[in-house]
């Protein structure tokens, strides 16, 4: 039995986070399966990304702790892939396509060691698997959303870990390019890795996702789409907003019942 079946792969404890004096998630508590699509729900402001960056250890929490595979963070960071909202990357850095996905790899390397011939095809694979292979060598700055976007997935894989967060990365993208980042995120769920994707979409959530995540501050609810895509869980995340967005929350508890069914 693999250690993935074993410990699950993320444990977060009473997880405290603050800008300034302002908290931005309070008392975050919850365990991760393996093998499953789940989606990071919630309001702006929720701290669906602050969750993502106190668990990879870009935030400091004010107070609680993270166990990737029943280890503390620093111990596994090759476990963890991360792929970053496209509007908080400099796409002007002067760097190649396949230089970026390279980056990928350098964990695995190590510092001031050349490439090996593994890794150059782990990165060739990668932009493989995302359709950017004709671009290997083209500027990133000369690159559409799209294939931006693609760029960044094919970085993650190229890590080749065990979990992977993901930032929103169905914003601002085309049809193939979304349909394309599904069916990887599908492949990659298949092989029991774990992926975590910050969504905003209430009206593609229960196509996409097997589990779902709901923040407003606190954890409003975590677990199984079919038992938790609720209308009153989804009201207890969204407020005052219900309004807004309440044609949208009807069609995301009707498509559950659907899938349910």
């Amino acid at each position: 039995m693999s250690k993935s079946v074993q410990i699950p792969p993320v444990e977060v404890h009473d997880l405290t986070v603050k800008y300034g004096e302002k908290p931005v998630l309070w008392n975050v508590d919850f365990e991760i399966p393996s093998g499953k699509l789940i989606a990071v729900v919630g309001p702006n402001g929720a701290g669906k990304s602050t969750l993502i960056k106190a668990i990879m250890g870009i935030l400091e929490p004010v107070s609680g702790y993270v166990n990737i595979f029943g280890k503390p963070l620093d111990e596994m960071r090759n476990q963890i892939a991360y792929v970053p909202q496209r509007e908080s990357v400099d796409w002007d850095f002067p760097i190649s396509v396949q230089e970026l996905v390279m980056m990928g790899r350098y964990s695995h390397i190590g510092l001031f060691k050349r490439p090996r011939k593994d890794d150059r095809q782990i990165v060739a694979e990668s932009l493989e698997q995302v359709g950017m292979t004709e671009y290997a060598n083209r500027q990133i700055s000369q690159l559409s959303g799209g294939q931006q976007q693609r760029v960044f997935l094919a970085r993650a894989l190229a890590q080749r870990a065990d979990i992977y967060f993901m930032d929103e990365p169905f914003a601002g993208v085309d049809a193939s390019t979304e349909s394309a980042i599904l069916e990887l995120l599908k492949s990659l769920r298949d092989q029991n890795k774990t992926v975590i994707v910050v969504h905003h979409d209430l009206h593609t959530v229960s196509q996409y996702f097997d589990w779902v995540m709901m923040l407003n501050l606190h954890l409003v609810a975590f677990g199984p789409m079919e038992s938790t895509l609720t209308e009153e869980n989804l009201k207890k995340a969204y407020g005052g907003r219900l309004n807004i967005l309440s044609k949208a929350i009807h069609l995301a508890t009707q498509q559950n019942y659907s899938r349910e069914k």
